[in-house]
């Protein structure tokens, strides 16, 4: 699929936490609804992988996700998953907040378009610019942010592919007692997990952390080739 050309998301930057709930209302995002974090694939997500589960986004969660008034929060980007929830929302033409979170040094940013960095998704609603200059320095944001827009309000952090920072994301979710969906059959990391879930005495070479994962009791593992059980799952989980 080609490049969308579309005006970048509004922007709001930070250096520290107290500043998150002015940058969040700048954005429309105020405190006090469900919130889906949404981990995984970025540049190493296949057009196969991505395609068949934004089909599964469009189709079955986004539903669950407008009838909630649920937020979804992502890394921001234009690549893999922050890709498919930005062009799947913009395709449904759905209301539901897209806030991305982003470090700095790793993104274009709107005044400084010419800059190295990856390019921000388009259709998010707004995006939080937090410290921080490697891939990785805005995973434990995603989950603050996330914290911040739910308020007393339930949340659920899905992962879908993923790699090395996957790992962080899901580690800062559980850390917060977030409940966390993992889609098999959406590949790497999420795949790891599933496998170990089903195969306990598999291995990941030294990596310990997929069984780790999937042992905890805030996980549960749901194929992508049945996409009413995940949506099931996410509206449970979304659901007061």
């Amino acid at each position: 699929m080609e490049a969308e050309h579309l005006a970048g998301p509004p922007c709001a930057q930070i250096e520290r936490e107290q500043e998150l709930p002015a940058a969040l209302a700048g954005l429309g995002a105020g405190s006090g609804r469900p919130v889906l974090v949404l981990v995984g694939g970025a540049g190493g997500m296949s057009d196969a992988d991505r395609s068949g589960m934004e089909d599964v986004f469009r189709e079955w969660l986004l539903p669950v996700l407008e009838r909630l008034g649920a937020a979804v929060v992502d890394g921001a980007t234009d690549t893999g998953v922050m890709r498919l929830s930005g062009r799947a929302r913009r395709t449904a033409g759905a209301g539901f907040p897209l806030i991305g979170v982003a470090a700095a040094g790793t993104v274009r940013l709107p005044d400084r378009p010419q800059s190295d960095g990856a390019e921000l998704e388009p259709g998010h609603t707004g995006v939080v610019v937090v410290p921080g200059t490697a891939w990785g320095d805005e995973s434990p944001w995603l989950a603050t942010v996330a914290r911040y827009l739910a308020g007393d309000w339930p949340s659920v952090t899905l992962v879908v592919n993923g790699g090395e920072t996957t790992f962080r994301d899901i580690a800062n979710s559980m850390a917060d007692r977030r409940p966390v969906i993992v889609v098999d059959g959406t590949g790497r990391t999420a795949d790891l997990i599933a496998r170990a879930a089903t195969e306990p005495a598999a291995t990941c070479g030294d990596d310990l952390r997929p069984a780790a994962i999937a042992g905890s009791s805030l996980v549960q593992v749901i194929p992508l080739a049945d996409p009413a059980a995940l949506a099931a799952a996410v509206e449970a989980s979304l659901t007061r």
